[in-house]
């Protein structure tokens, strides 16, 4: 959810300690050779690893460990010349909206929705088709993120595989789907779309917290 974060201990660098962001541990690690450092999902984690070791903790793939320094350092930092979409569905068919943001200020670009039956699929697809029409209205060269590799995968083959069936509630719903995949079929574009990395960032910033 948007108040989540990481974590960041770092036992080999300039000033070894936790920190409370990705910036602020940048800092300590960057020019050190042979830096050590991890990301944990609490700062209860964090001290603990702290007071523990590197090697302690070094290779375990355990959900609470977080990334490795060598993951942390090959996924690098997000591009704040971009724009983040994500969707929200209050069940699985359920009420759901979806919204895109700008990446740095978390200002809100657009938003659609509460639509009365949709799913978080159909809604991450939806967000992906807005963001790349506002950016080509608009001739931006930004990026877009997004967390669904399903609504990635669903953008590249220009259709919305959706097992939800269309009916009187979400007739709205369908209407906007198949103008999404009209514009995706009679338009080109070069916006990269780009996967958000949870894991090493947090949630992306278009959450919408509900988690």
């Amino acid at each position: 959810m948007a108040g989540k974060k990481k974590f960041y201990v770092v036992w080999k660098g300039k000033n070894p300690g936790v920190y409370e962001s990705w910036e602020a541990c940048k800092q300590q690690i960057t020019g050190v050779k042979g830096a050590q450092y991890m990301s944990f999902s609490s700062m209860e984690k964090a001290t603990l690893a702290y007071n523990s070791s590197y090697e302690a903790y070094k290779g375990k793939k355990k959900k609470d460990t977080g990334l490795s320094a060598k993951d942390l350092l090959k996924i690098g930092e997000p591009t704040m010349h971009s724009i983040s979409v994500d969707a929200a569905s209050s069940g699985n068919p359920g009420i759901m909206e979806y919204q895109g943001v700008d990446t740095k200020t978390k200002k809100r670009l657009f938003k659609q929705g509460p639509f009365p039956e949709g799913t978080n699929n159909i809604g991450e697809f939806l967000a992906i088709v807005h963001g790349l029409a506002y950016l080509k209205e608009r001739k931006s060269d930004r990026i877009i993120y997004t967390d669904s590799r399903t609504a990635m995968s669903w953008v590249r083959k220009k259709q919305c595989n959706t097992k939800l069936q269309p009916n009187a509630k979400n007739e709205a719903l369908f209407n906007l789907i198949r103008r999404a995949v009209t514009w995706l079929k009679e338009n080109s574009y070069n916006t990269p779309v780009v996967k958000w990395e949870t894991a090493a960032w947090g949630e992306i910033p278009a959450d919408f917290g509900r988690k």
